[in-house]
């Protein structure tokens, strides 16, 4: 795992360096930089080394030198590739490099041979034979890339920050981004705070040819739900395939010259992850990781230890005091590239900490929800559906007054906060349920938070959304989910908070249920496999049983939390009104403040989305 940036045009040899020197962090074992400076090219790259420590240093290039790559991810299906490559005559330098394989095969295949690659990824080849420049994303957006264009060139990174390096970088704040920031809790990609700088979006490539500057971005995937014939599916059989399926992932990511451990929060995804891992390393063999706090509503640690025992892993557990982590949330939040208003940072930095003192590389858990109908929303679907039917919106309205009524709780996911956003969600259009549930602001506050002197109707805010939700094949409400959760939601936060707080340890986290192999076979799964009835990952418990005991498969789901809303009403978290960029309505936040602290509402996540925006530096810079 490692950080790239580069630039093609204006720029000199102290603006890479400074970009490079910001992605220390990524990659902290070498540094290196290519440039020609009569063309205005230039490269660089911090490598993290995973494989291959003596032949993997890059940028690498072709014996010839027309063809170089630098590259930030892994290929898991390398060797296999390596072997269909030297078939067909390539002559490769290295033992066993993935970054000579990905070069090779672009030399041979060119742009279609990320169709190929079972992996995370985002690299830059730079094309000296055909004056070119190509990029590329892998299908989930698991590795950031970021660029800009401009008459002066082109400019990217692996880090908004590391970007912002470069002297040809004059960032403008813009009013949409920060207004959907303020309604998904993420910025979506392509869009960024800035102006004119954009992330390439996952299942993307971009080219760029040198002499008349032409940039073309194009799709090359995306999780798209099949629409499947009716009939009895084959439960057995299909179990049987997932595990199977799962398995061959896990083994594919154990492949390492590096120490390699999981993430075990004692839920169903990380268990079935670190159980696989466990068979396939043999006993005693595997460290596993959590993290538990002083809250019983917030803690998991007592299914982690259990897992742990069960499977015979080496089991490391770092206890923290809550009020600890909330001293620590300021300093964490201030060093996150691009933002996203998901505490679970906290936790997921905390962890990583904790397994780097171990390993290198982490498995984790992530893509289960999204991919096999997890998270809550998808149950609350179908009793939306009910109650927007029978109810008028008045009736809506009266039952979110009485939700506020109900007793305040900073407990994990209480009731009033539950009732109150899912009330407040069900008065909007059916296509705005999900992001108004998962929000921080309300669909009808959204403008009011951010003074850009605009008003941005709803469909424009959330135009991400009825994009997915339109252009989704299956009409079932699962699925339309499935690929809102997929497509939007894990890509700018999930994969973003992961990538971003392991980063910050040079730690590398890969995700066996990202395999390509596994999210084809998602896709092609009927929704009643998913969500059954009121049981959510349905398929996915039933494949688990092998493996795990029926009280870690079937308990009831808890997301990687800290207690916010209790920081925020006590002040051990406090909003910094000298640091609330200029863009945002500061009134707005003082009440917000006020209405949490009184209890007249939970306010904790816009409260939280401020607390991180303010804190970038990046951000902070250019306001």
């Amino acid at each position: 795992m490692c950080g790239i940036a580069g630039f093609v045009g204006r720029g000199t040899r102290d603006d890479i360096q400074r970009m490079c020197q910001a992605l220390h962090h990524r990659g902290p074992d070498a540094q290196d930089i290519w440039m020609q400076p009569e063309q205005g090219l230039a490269l660089g790259h911090a490598r993290l080394s995973v494989l291959d420590h003596a032949g993997g240093a890059q940028p690498m290039w072709l014996p010839d030198g027309g063809i170089g790559i630098i590259f930030n991810g892994e290929i898991y299906n390398f060797a296999a590739l390596r072997k269909e490559l030297e078939l067909l005559g390539c002559q490769f330098q290295s033992d066993h490099s993935d970054t000579e394989v990905v070069l090779q095969a672009y030399a041979l295949w060119g742009d279609a041979c990320v169709q190929r690659f079972n992996g995370m990824w985002a690299f830059v080849v730079l094309d000296l034979r055909r004056q070119r420049l190509f990029a590329s994303r892998d299908r989930f957006g698991k590795k950031p890339f970021y660029y800009t264009a401009s008459p002066s060139g082109l400019v990217f990174a692996s880090e908004l920050g590391a970007l912002c390096q470069h002297s040809g970088i004059s960032a403008q704040v813009d009013g949409l981004s920060i207004k959907k920031y303020f309604a998904y809790g993420y910025i979506p990609a392509p869009r960024t705070p800035y102006q004119n700088i954009f992330k390439l979006p996952a299942g993307h490539n971009l080219s760029y040819v040198f002499a008349d500057q032409q940039l073309a971005v194009t799709q090359y995937w995306r999780y798209s739900i099949q629409k499947l014939d009716a009939g009895a599916p084959d439960e057995e059989q299909l179990s049987s395939r997932l595990l199977e399926l799962l398995d061959q992932a896990v083994q594919r990511r154990l492949v390492a010259d590096v120490p390699v451990g999981t993430f075990l929060s004692g839920g169903l995804d990380s268990s079935t992850v670190s159980a696989l891992a466990a068979r396939h390393l043999g006993a005693g063999r595997l460290k596993t990781f959590s993290i538990g706090f002083n809250e019983a509503s917030f803690d998991e640690s007592a299914h982690a230890r259990a897992t742990a025992k069960l499977i015979g892993s080496e089991h490391h557990e770092l206890q923290f005091q809550m009020e600890e982590a909330a001293n620590l949330a300021q300093t964490i939040v201030s060093h996150v590239s691009d933002p996203f208003a998901d505490s679970s940072v906290l936790p997921t930095y905390l962890v990583s900490q904790l397994a780097k003192k171990h390993v290198t590389v982490a498995l984790g858990g992530d893509g289960a929800d999204e991919l096999f109908a997890g998270y809550g929303p998808f149950q609350a679907l179908r009793w939306a559906s009910w109650l927007s039917a029978v109810c008028p919106q008045s009736g809506i309205s009266l039952l979110g007054s009485l939700a506020k009524q109900l007793p305040v709780s900073h407990e994990y996911m209480n009731l009033r906060l539950k009732l109150t956003r899912a009330l407040s969600g069900v008065r909007q259009r059916k296509e705005f349920w999900l992001p108004s549930w998962m929000s921080p602001v309300g669909v009808d506050s959204v403008n009011a938070w951010v003074d850009d002197g605009m008003h941005h109707s709803t469909e424009e805010i959330y135009s991400e959304t009825l994009d997915l939700w339109n252009t989704c094949k299956s009409e079932h409400a699962v699925d339309k989910a499935s690929e809102f959760f997929t497509s939007l939601y894990m890509q700018n936060n999930i994969l973003s908070k992961v990538d971003q707080a392991s980063m910050m340890h040079s730690l590398e986290v890969r995700a066996p249920f990202l395999d390509i192999d596994v999210a084809n076979f998602a896709a092609n799964l009927p929704h009643s496999l998913k969500l059954h009835g009121k049981t959510t990952k349905y398929l996915l418990k039933k494949a688990a049983q092998p493996l795990l005991p029926d009280m870690l498969r079937q308990r009831k789901k808890q997301g990687f939390a800290v207690p916010i809303a209790r920081w925020f009403a006590t002040g051990e978290l406090a909003i910094d009104m000298q640091k609330i960029p200029s863009i945002l309505n500061s009134q707005a936040i003082i009440c917000s403040l006020d209405a949490h602290k009184s209890g007249a509402g939970d306010e904790s996540l816009a409260l939280w989305a401020v607390m991180a925006l303010g804190s970038l530096d990046c951000f902070q810079s250019k306001l």
